[in-house]
């Protein structure tokens, strides 16, 4: 694998993120897993599995679901580099992905076919999930013209298991895996834009500024006048 188009879409002296190794080897343990909830433009979270010394890498506008019924658009990107899966901070504006990124969970993956590369290519990948957050078997597939988008698209859905809930997982743990600190904490810490970045965090409950008076108070209040 190749990190060209990561390294060309970024500036390394600008950028916080790790520029990676040039000759990382195939991972002799279990290889990882990392799921990056990431405010830029809009809020999305990058799915993240290494293979073959790096991060092959999707985009998913709304987040892994536990529910099997539910299928997630997922874009497939860039590798990136092994690295990456610890990278937790703000990204400069302007600069490509510029907003605050949190490692949202992280773990590793098994393979649930003997060929990952022939499963890549076939676009059928199974594999089981092994993470603080996200656990059991998982699949993605590759579809065609899902979402609209230029980039190869697959679809991240959640295999019946144990694990499988219909709890939105985003919102019960929307916490780092490695810092306990939501995207705002993050910003705060590295420069970022504060209120954006909070944005991607669960949001208070409306409170009602005024409140209205029981209609039969309304009366009697009209009736003294």
């Amino acid at each position: 694998m190749s990190l060209t188009k990561y390294r060309e879409k970024r500036n390394f002296s600008t950028s916080p993120e790790p520029e990676g190794k040039a000759d990382q080897k195939k991972s002799e343990s279990d290889p990882i897993f990392v799921v990056q909830k990431h405010r830029a433009t809009q809020l999305h979270y990058d799915f993240r599995l290494e293979h073959n010394g790096t991060l092959l890498s999707w985009a998913v506008p709304k987040g892994p679901s536990l529910d099997p019924s539910v299928k997630r658009l997922a874009m497939q990107v860039e590798d990136h580099p092994i690295e990456y899966a610890q990278f937790e901070g703000t990204i400069p504006k302007g600069e490509y992905g510029g907003g605050t990124v949190m490692v949202w969970d992280i773990g590793t993956w098994t393979p649930e076919q003997p060929d990952v590369d022939a499963a890549l290519k076939k676009g059928d990948l199974k594999f089981t999930l092994h993470g603080k957050k996200l656990h059991g078997s998982w699949v993605l597939v590759r579809t065609r013209g899902f979402g609209g988008s230029s980039k190869p698209t697959w679809l991240l859905i959640k295999h019946r298991d144990k694990y499988a809930s219909d709890v939105d997982v985003t919102a019960a743990k929307p916490k780092s895996a490695i810092s306990n600190r939501l995207l705002a904490d993050i910003a705060k810490a590295n420069g970022g834009d504060v209120e954006e970045a909070a944005t991607g965090d669960p949001q208070p409950p409306s409170s009602k500024t005024k409140k209205t008076k029981p209609k039969k108070q309304l009366a009697k209040t009209a009736r003294a006048r």
